[in-house]
């Protein structure tokens, strides 16, 4: 069983290290700094890596920058997008830094 998911599209900057964060929403809030994660394909449920979390804090959609949006391997404008995609009334967010574990 897997911890948390994300969609297919990020697996490969997840794997190669160059998404560092994810945003979500409070239903995801409880992780905490040292949890070790299984990690799945959110489309199939696919396990492909296992992270650390390095870091949880909370975040506002109009507090996000450039550097969060370069952990997140896009643009800022790309990242708000994603997010209103994926939660389209929330305001309030959660960032969960992380690391890959293993592979």
């Amino acid at each position: 069983m897997n911890d948390i998911t994300f969609y297919q599209r990020f697996e490969a900057d997840i794997l190669a290290g160059r998404k560092t964060i994810t945003i979500r929403d409070k239903s995801e809030s409880h992780f905490k700094a040292g949890d070790i994660l299984r990690v799945g394909r959110f489309e199939d449920n696919q396990y492909f890596c296992t992270i650390e979390v390095l870091n949880v804090s909370p975040i506002r959609l109009d507090e996000l920058t450039e550097q969060h949006a370069k952990q997140e391997n896009m643009t800022l404008a790309e990242l708000k997008k994603v997010i209103r995609g994926i939660y389209p009334s929330e305001q309030q967010f959660w960032e969960i830094m992380f690391k890959l574990e293993r592979i």
